[in-house]
């Protein structure tokens, strides 16, 4: 017969790994998984190859996982003094150190053997950003805007998944990188805006306290920049009406966030909507692409 402790023991690890990866909150995934999209899109111009497709959702799932799982490891021993991440299985012992070691080396040999089915420049770039996966975590200790790190990090999701399709590296690739890179430092500094005090105190750097007093300026600048480096690149790939209209619902969407990071009174619960509602931003573009290549 089955040990019933030993069952409900098994279940609780096994939760606790899904937490750590981070499954049971799909918008980190998906919010990385996006731009890999924007790209495969874009760069195809048309419907990519359903593989292919495939491969970068669960390449960007397996690596986003391996980030959330390496930056817990970093910051095991600091998460416990933030009230947002002191309940995460590292942080609260419910797993182990050997655990967590495991379960990054799984999500990234997963992400490494998909990028096997990649062209050779895809694959190098795969082992580029690997570096910037890894170091994202201690940059929150020594680099004043960390959240540039991560933005980086997220900036290869879009190189992959453009090369993926046309095996090489083009002006409008890089458009679309700029485009991430400014999204992510939007949208992570606005999430890291709930966490300043207790960063402040423990010592941590991060862009909403480098910025400062100024933060909500600097956002508002750095949305700004983001929608016109996609009217740029919409005009330059001569993208249709359908993508302007998911642009132009984009757009109000950061525009009605900037507006509410300014309120006298806004709580920390904003700043959570505000990085949620970021997914579907995200997701009204893509809808924008796909249906400008069908149509």
């Amino acid at each position: 017969m089955s040990n019933p402790q030993f069952l409900l023991t098994t279940k609780s690890t096994w939760l606790a790994i899904i937490q750590l990866l981070r499954w049971n909150k799909p918008t980190g995934r998906l919010i990385l998984m996006i731009p890999a999209l924007w790209a495969v899109f874009l760069a195809s111009r048309d419907f990519p190859p359903p593989s292919l497709i495939l491969i970068i959702i669960l390449g960007s799932l397996s690596t986003s996982s391996a980030g959330c799982v390496i930056n817990d490891l970093w910051d095991r021993n600091i998460d416990p003094q933030v009230k947002r991440t002191k309940n995460r299985p590292l942080a609260s012992r419910t797993l182990s150190i050997k655990v967590g070691i495991v379960t990054a080396f799984i999500s990234l040999t997963c992400a490494l053997v998909l990028s096997l089915y990649l062209n050779t420049l895809s694959f190098w770039l795969c082992i580029l950003a690997v570096p910037f996966i890894v170091c994202y975590p201690l940059a929150k200790k020594f680099f004043p805007i960390p959240q540039l790190i991560l933005s980086l990090s997220w900036g290869f999701a879009v190189l992959i998944s453009w090369t993926a399709v046309t095996q090489k590296l083009e002006f409008h690739t890089f458009i679309l990188w700029g485009i991430t890179v400014c999204w992510t430092l939007g949208f992570d500094t606005v999430y890291a805006m709930s966490d300043r005090e207790d960063d402040r105190k423990i010592g941590i750097n991060s862009s909403a306290l480098f910025f400062g007093r100024y933060v909500e300026s600097v956002i508002t600048y750095i949305f700004a920049l983001t929608a016109l480096l996609w009217a740029y690149l919409a005009i330059i790939m001569k993208l249709n009406f359908c993508f302007w209209v998911a642009w132009t619902i984009a757009s109000g969407m950061w525009f009605k966030q900037c507006i509410l990071l300014r309120s006298p009174d806004v709580s920390q619960e904003v700043y959570e909507q505000i990085f949620k509602e970021n997914v579907y931003l995200g997701l009204i573009l893509l809808a924008g692409i796909i249906t400008n290549n069908i149509y």
